[in-house]
């Protein structure tokens, strides 16, 4: 697809999105209202993935101003009620109980005494992080053994994760 077809159909898939009840609407059927509205078949893979990533982006816009105005909220109500000072004494004291690093980077689980799962950010994109740590001077830091995935490359994993269960179950049969 060219450029000014691309801005074309983001555009029009854009528009479908904001006007649809997004508790029925599917990828499928944006595709198809989009297609009807465009007179381009967007069902061939190339540009189907590119629907999908503007529909994954749109849903992650969506949530993030969902979390803002709920902190927003969530920010008046405590200054109404004159706790602001008190909620932050208490994120710092427990962190909602969470467990951070050295480096401030979220630790999901621990999969070993060496390995971790934790959500970072780095460079400004925020990463899933399977990685194996070693221990110098009391504290824990990462290897290069390990891997690092994208927010865009967990999604695809875990939508995968059937499938991967699959197969695992289907070799320990054997």
């Amino acid at each position: 697809m060219d450029a000014a077809t691309k801005e074309k159909v983001e555009e029009t898939v854009l528009e479908v999105l904001r006007n649809a009840d997004m508790e029925a609407m599917t990828e499928f059927k944006i595709r198809q209202i989009a297609t009807e509205k465009l007179g381009i078949d967007l069902s061939e893979p190339s540009r189907k993935k590119f629907v999908r990533q503007i529909v994954e982006d749109f849903l992650a816009q969506q949530q993030q101003q969902q979390q803002h105005q709920q902190q927003q909220q969530q920010q008046n109500d405590a200054v109404s009620t004159g706790e602001v000072e008190e909620k932050q004494e208490e994120e710092d004291n427990n962190n909602d109980g969470r467990e951070y690093d050295d480096d401030g980077d979220l630790i999901v689980c621990r999969l070993s005494d060496k390995r971790r799962v934790t959500i970072q950010d780095f460079r400004g994109r925020t990463l899933v992080s399977i990685r194996e740590y070693y221990k110098k001077d009391g504290k824990y830091l990462p290897t290069s053994k390990g891997i690092s995935l994208t927010t865009e490359q967990w999604s695809s994993f875990k939508k995968n994760f059937p499938a991967i269960r699959e197969a695992i179950e289907k070799m320990e049969g054997r």
